[in-house]
């Protein structure tokens, strides 16, 4: 499914990438006369259920390479495309070579990719279109800075071992075919892609629906844990910078893994409200043995008053029986060969 879903969201990149001079902002108050809402201590009230379902693609297509924004209208025009691309049956995406031309050149993928099929749109949240043609801010060219020498060595090496040994067992899958965890922070959008915050004075719980992870995070200023302690999810510590909550995660396992980033990785996230159903949520990724320079993420999260549903990830796991069975049959098949 995360694969499959990938692709329908390359998809709606493409149709970015086919658009053509612009206007419009993100994150500006919504209404002139709406105020923060507060907590009983003074502090912007985070609280309640947020979803990230963004349309935007996470890095701008070369296609669009010069500009930042569309047009009210070539969004208009982008939406109703999306809507008849994504029409609840079809798999059009996959069928169109322009299309496929298009997800090649802005995200490395071929036709190939698309494997053996896609779930349609009952699978699917509407998503959120809006004039930015990048989730990236930084650096200003919309795209994720360049690997350093050890992070595109780790990157090949993470990929010929995939490609070698797709399934030998179960800890050749991600964490997340696994259920252990999606990992913080989990920005992919449309798909079970809402988070639930609980706030007090001196500590915020965010609850994200896909494996049903909890962060309880203080917001007291106490220290990180020793750096000798390292953990799934990093180790993150809050403090409130004027009416933004910004978290600052380390101590992250050498098992995690954010676009190939683990033990190193840094994440600074800063929370604001900046109208009465948008929460701006910004991200800066550090890692200077992965990337050479840090880059940030912009995505306006919206309130919502839908339920986080459980994500039952273990108890229902017959993924993992397929695909090692799977393998096992593979490999039976080549021995007889």
């Amino acid at each position: 499914m995360k694969h499959q879903w990938s692709v329908v969201a390359m998809a709606i990149c493409a149709v970015l990438a086919l658009a053509a001079p612009a206007a419009g902002q993100v994150g500006s108050a919504e209404t002139p006369e709406w105020e923060v809402p507060r907590m009983p201590d003074g502090r912007p009230d985070l609280q309640g259920v947020w979803a990230n379902n963004a349309a935007t693609p996470l890095e701008r297509p070369e296609a669009l390479a010069d500009r930042g924004e569309l047009s009210d209208e070539e969004v208009a025009a982008l939406t109703q495309h999306a809507r008849e691309l994504f029409n609840g049956e079809t798999d059009a995406a996959f069928g169109d070579s322009v299309f496929n031309a298009a997800l090649a050149q802005s995200q490395g993928f071929t036709s190939s990719d698309a494997g053996t099929g896609n779930y349609n749109q009952f699978w699917l949240v509407d998503r959120d279109f809006e004039n930015r043609t990048s989730l990236v801010v930084d650096p200003p060219d919309g795209r994720v800075p360049a690997l350093t020498d050890a992070g595109r060595a780790r990157t090949d090496a993470a990929r010929a071992h995939r490609r070698d040994h797709p399934a030998d067992s179960y800890t050749d899958r991600s964490n997340s075919d696994r259920c252990i965890t999606y990992g913080v922070p989990r920005i992919r959008a449309g798909y079970n892609s809402y988070f639930q915050f609980v706030q007090t004075p001196d500590h915020l719980a965010i609850l994200k629906e896909l494996i049903h992870d909890i962060r309880i995070i203080p917001i007291d200023g106490q220290p990180h844990l020793d750096d000798r302690i390292r953990q799934w999810m990093g180790d993150s510590r809050a403090r409130w910078d004027g009416d933004t909550l910004v978290i600052e995660t380390t101590n992250y396992s050498e098992k995690s893994n954010f676009m190939g980033s683990a033990e190193n990785f840094h994440l600074e996230e800063r929370f604001t409200r900046v109208g009465p159903d948008t929460l701006n949520w910004e991200l800066t990724f550090t890692d200077p043995t992965h990337w050479t320079r840090p880059w940030t993420v912009l995505i306006a999260l919206k309130k919502t008053d839908d339920p986080v549903f459980e994500f039952a990830c273990h108890e229902g796991n017959i993924a993992m029986e397929g695909i090692l069975g799977g393998h096992r049959v593979e490999e039976r098949a080549a021995q007889d060969q």
